[in-house]
């Protein structure tokens, strides 16, 4: 397995908490830390990149703390993923491909982009 050089930058951002639209009331919060590589965790990282709003709720994140069940259909079992993003405070989560830790920030900041350009048009 390659190393993850980006590692390193996401694990200076755990616990940092960003205002990114004082109007909106918007703000992100980044966990992130080492863990023990294993199937679930083969890259050795728990992280957590999630939007919030004025009321604390989070609106869309990727995490891999606990585990989904995606995709399953009559007669076959649904995936069970840990690495998995949640589009909207109502999404349970669904299937996220990890790549490394620079792909996951890249992909955080689009969706936040996304949804502030929704909100600023909504």
């Amino acid at each position: 397995m390659i190393k993850d050089r980006t590692i390193e930058n996401l694990l200076e951002l755990n616990d940092i908490r960003y205002v990114i639209d004082e109007r909106l009331g918007l703000w992100v919060k980044f966990e992130a830390e080492k863990t023990a590589s294993d199937k679930n965790r083969p890259y050795g990282l728990r992280y957590s990149l999630t939007l919030h709003d004025r009321h604390n709720r989070r609106i869309m994140g990727f995490d891999n703390s606990h585990a989904v069940e995606y995709g399953g259909k009559k007669g076959v079992a649904p995936r069970r993923v840990y690495d998995h993003w949640h589009r909207d405070e109502s999404d349970e989560g669904r299937p996220y491909h990890y790549v490394n830790a620079g792909k996951l920030i890249e992909d955080f900041w689009h969706q936040v982009s996304k949804i502030l350009k929704q909100l600023d048009e909504g």
